[in-house]
């Protein structure tokens, strides 16, 4: 059963709340459809890492997050800044949110599939 999703705009504030409360720094880099868009997240840990969280809908038609590290992606910022400019390039409609947090947490409430949780 596919899950109803909030509208972006309502997920993105939500989640920039999540990350003040504790402490952590979120900005929107790219507005998207206010409704529909999809929802890139980087986390930035202030010391030249990052990771880039991408949503995916998982077999039971859930909302969930991948981190691109499941693809190769390293944790150098530069690359996960590459990877964000293009996927900027590419759709419109992307929210795109940047989170700077010491502890590098995404602040994500959705399952979040990554190579910690899958042996990797």
């Amino acid at each position: 059963m596919i899950e109803e999703r909030l509208p972006s705009w309502l997920w993105v504030d939500a989640l920039i709340r999540r990350a003040q409360s504790a402490g952590a720094s979120c900005f929107v880099l790219q507005k998207g459809d206010r409704e529909r868009g999809d929802v890139l997240v980087k986390v930035a840990d202030l010391k030249g890492g990052a990771r880039a969280y991408v949503p995916r809908t998982n077999m039971e038609g859930a909302r969930v997050f991948a981190d691109l590290r499941l693809q190769g992606m390293g944790e150098a910022e530069n690359d996960v800044d590459v990877y964000v400019r293009r996927a900027r390039e590419r759709d419109s409609d992307l929210w795109v949110l940047e989170i700077e947090d010491r502890e590098g947490r995404h602040f994500l409430t959705e399952a979040v599939e990554s190579p910690d949780r899958n042996g990797g």
